[in-house]
């Protein structure tokens, strides 16, 4: 048989999988633990790709590999199922958002059972089961007891067509990113965590887990510690005075202007008549952006702004400089308000040489004409403060501002509190009830789970109220205990909320009478390896850990990080082609005409771009259509085989990788297997060893290898050493069935469904999921030749076999004794003999 039948064989190892229930989770607890875990994935109609598998497939290897090397091993799946899109989903096919969710999360498992991904699928979790958002709601009541959620009316981006509120990150160019629908800017009550209270320490945790440096830099990023101090400037004409926020105070005479938020709260008196209908129409553009537009638009060359018409007044100098407002400048930063130095600070000096104001330096370094000078260096034309560097001017004029009662020294933060409501039908319920009065009433925990009630119609109501407004018989209820009447909060929570604390489900899904169990979250926690895609976990990261950390103060949870180790998988792209119109074509819709892609039908001009896997720019691959052709053992493989994880990589058009790792698979089978399927094959011998060197030593390297990719995640060398081992054993005439079974132990996490076959078929009664792991022999390892470089006077003339044991004289006078060197010694004298071990020999012959 030349080939394996995935048909049968991976279809058959599932079904034994599931029936004995091979990976549920032990429950001894005298072994050493491992908790590995994959970011759950939102459920989307579109089903996976084959981008989606390779860190599923990752994660899977990990946990196999660790079972058999004796750790209990916690691996489970869910679905982060609650959310706008299936909001959206719902209102389009006249379907209760409940229903779309289950049939997409009835597509996803099946997509990874096929996969042969080792779940303990019967701890799945759904954020929105109310046996677990209950759970959500009291995690929000024990944040509301410590004084953490509170309501505040605040800008929030208002999308009229969805009637919700978006979060910055659905945002861009005063669009919703999903759909095209305009934004605005609206003042709404909401609910919103004290997040800022733990700032520090979300910064001091990072120094305890082991995570990318580039997510930590991301997560230092997003928190933004700032050292600086606050400065009252005075207006002219005013009693009023605006307060700056700045980490550079030693720049304060370079002060050449002010500029205002458009959302702060002196625009409107400080804007004078003649300039009003300027004013007026810069905040009513600016108001269409979101402020992650703003902030990435602050780097650019151009900049926009408009002047007030009033003056402030410099603290150090007492000169008059103009008050702007521009859209660079945020309200949730800081104060809302900047002074600018644009001699030193670079958006400031885009912004002076658009508009023509005075640039003034004040620390040499630079030519402070042509760019912002943002170094170290003395102080100029700052009186008091000449000839000092950055440091010791930042605190001498700080404690100049404190003793004249213009400023004081502070420390601030970018983030800003989590706003955490939304007005969506489709999300938790709050367990929050109010008065007549208004005021908010928290439920007791013998009151939850607070369940969503079910409605026929999911956009808000004719007034702007959020759906949940027209359940009025579920809105109008009592105050527990006192029977006075009250009405429910109709907004719900973000999507945010179940990820914040999913992980922590899984040790203890079906307990009724807690979130978890406290003895099980000391044996599993912290997650040990939590595998997810970069690109949205910044926040995600932020907010479990807050959670966390929370969870930690009140002595619920046993660590103060909730991940120890964090590692991103690479994103896979596709090419997709698209025409002058962003309009996508399937690539069966694409020709070549005199050298250019065009559409068959119609000859339009195509342009082929390669971008991440996307259902809308029709780029998508299926896994379970390569499953079907090439079994899931190739594809999964593929998925590891081809790059380091944490790289992106280019599927391509073809199919060609998946059918390597494929004629890869067959090769061991015909290795492993006999002719007709049915045992072992003719070359394997009940012998403890053979004389093939080269054979043993690819066995202990590919062990070696496989062994410690489980920790690296480099698994795409380690598979190459695999297929090293399998091409020697090809060759040979007999291979050891000891050796045989080691390697089917080793390649079985990556092509578990073939291996568990082979095993079985060399009489093996059970699989190998729990089998021990084999070790290897580092003296097995070792060459009994190496190939040295001869060099004269550095340039490489031969090369010479030798023992790998020689010494540094015998490898000398070998390569001196060398016929094809001799010529290249006649009539000239060493001067110098250079031995670098086991690689060259470098004579200096002159």
């Amino acid at each position: 048989m030349a080939s394996y039948s995935h048909h049968e064989i991976d279809p058959k190892w599932q079904s034994i999988w599931a029936a004995n229930q091979t990976f549920a989770t032990p429950t001894d607890r005298s072994k050493e633990k491992y908790y590995v875990l994959d970011m759950f994935p939102y459920p989307s109609g579109s089903g996976l790709h084959v981008g989606h598998p390779k860190g599923y497939v990752a994660t899977d290897v990990v946990a196999r590999a660790k079972r058999m090397m004796g750790f209990n091993v916690l691996r489970v799946m869910g679905w982060d199922s609650f959310g706008l899109p299936a909001e959206r989903q719902a209102v389009k096919e006249n379907l209760h958002p409940r229903k779309i969710t289950e049939r997409n999360v009835t597509t996803f498992r099946t997509q990874l059972q096929k996969l042969g991904l080792s779940y303990d699928w019967s701890r799945e979790v759904a954020t929105s089961d109310v046996c677990f958002y209950k759970w959500t709601q009291w995690i929000f009541l024990q944040l509301y007891k410590k004084g953490l959620a509170y309501q505040a009316e605040l800008p929030v981006n208002w999308c009229p067509a969805l009637g919700t509120v978006l979060a910055n990150e659905e945002v861009h160019e005063g669009k919703y990113k999903e759909t095209g629908d305009p934004v605005e800017r609206r003042l709404m009550k909401q609910w919103m965590f004290r997040i800022t209270d733990y700032a520090d320490r979300l910064l001091e945790g990072l120094a305890d887990v082991d995570w990318p440096n580039r997510t930590l830099k991301k997560q230092v990023e997003w928190i933004g510690k700032s050292k600086g101090a606050d400065v009252q400037f005075g207006i002219v004409g005013s009693d009023e005075c605006i307060e700056v926020f700045t980490t550079r105070p030693d720049t304060l005479f370079g002060g050449t202007y002010v500029v205002l938020a458009p959302e702060h709260p002196l625009v409107a008196s400080l804007t004078t008549e003649s300039v009003k209908p300027a004013v007026e129409e810069y905040l009513r553009q600016a108001g269409q952006k979101s402020e992650r537009d703003r902030i990435s638009e602050a780097v650019d060359a151009v900049k926009t702004g408009v002047f007030t018409g009033s003056f402030a007044i410099n603290p150090v100098n007492g000169e008059e400089i103009p008050i702007w407002v521009a859209d660079y400048v945020l309200a949730s930063y800081g104060t809302g308000a900047v002074f600018a130095c644009p001699a030193h600070d670079e958006r400031d000096h885009a912004f002076a040489i658009q508009f023509e104001l005075p640039i003034i330096e004040v620390v040499q370094g630079g030519d402070v004409a042509k760019s912002a000078y943002t170094g170290n260096g003395k102080h100029v034309n700052s009186e008091f403060l000449d000839g000092l560097d950055n440091r010791l001017a930042i605190e001498k004029v700080i404690e100049w501002l404190e003793a004249k009662g213009r400023g004081t020294g502070r420390i601030r933060y970018k983030l800003r509190d989590w706003l955490f409501s939304r007005q969506r039908y489709w999300g938790e319920p709050f367990p929050i009830v109010f008065n007549d009065q208004g005021q908010p009433i928290a439920l007791a925990a013998g009151d939850l789970p607070v369940e969503l009630p079910e409605l026929d119609a999911y956009k808000p109501t004719d007034d702007g109220e959020p759906p949940l407004a027209r359940a009025t018989d579920w809105v109008n209820t009592t105050v527990p205990g006192t029977g006075e009447h009250a009405v429910r909060e109709t907004n719900t929570m973000p999507q945010w909320a179940g990820s914040c604390w999913y992980y922590l489900r899984y040790i203890s899904p079906h307990l009724e009478t807690a979130a978890w169990d406290r003895d099980e979250e000391k044996y599993w926690m912290p997650v040990d390896l939590y595998v997810g895609g970069e690109e949205h976990a910044v926040l995600h990261l932020l907010y479990a850990r807050f959670w966390h950390q929370v969870l930690f103060d009140l002595g619920l949870v046993s660590t103060p990080e909730p991940f120890k180790r964090l590692y991103h998988q690479g994103m896979i792209h596709k090419t997709s082609y698209a025409d002058d119109n962003r309009r996508y074509y399937h690539v069966d819709q694409i020709e070549t005409r005199d050298g250019k892609l065009v559409v068959k039908e119609t000859g339009v001009p195509i342009t082929a771009k390669l971008e991440k896997m996307s259902k809308s720019k029709l780029n998508v691959v299926n896994p379970d259509q390569l499953c079907a052709q090439y079994g899931a053992d190739a594809l999964r493989l593929y998925e590891l085989f081809m790059g380091p994880l944490e790289d992106g990589n280019d599927w391509g058009d073809d199919t060609a990788g998946v059918s390597g790792t494929r004629r890869f698979l067959d090769r061991v089978w015909r290795m492993a297997v006999n002719g007709d399927g049915s045992g072992p094959s003719d070359k394997a011998s009940d012998i403890e060893s053979v004389d093939n060197k080269e054979l043993e030593r690819a066995l202990h390297l590919a062990i070696k290898r496989v062994t410690e990719a489980v920790t690296s995640l480099r698994f795409n060398t380690a598979i190459a050493d695999m297929m090293v081992f399998a091409n020697e054993a090809t060759k040979a005439k007999v291979v050891p069935t000891k050796w045989i079974e080691a390697f089917i132990q080793i390649l079985s996490p990556f092509a578990p469904h073939l291996c568990d076959e082979i095993w079985q078929l060399y009489g093996h009664q059970t699989g190998l999921a729990y089998h021990p792991w084999p070790s290897y022999d580092e003296s097995k390892m070792v060459l009994d030749t190496i190939t040295l470089a001869i060099q004269i006077k550095g340039k490489t003339r031969g090369t010479i076999e030798v023992s790998a044991d020689i010494s540094e004289a015998e490898a000398i006078a070998a390569a001196k004794a060398e016929p094809k060197i001799a010529k290249y010694l006649e009539g000239k004298t060493i001067r110098r003999e250079i031995y670098v071990p086991k690689r060259l020999v470098n004579l200096v012959a002159v």
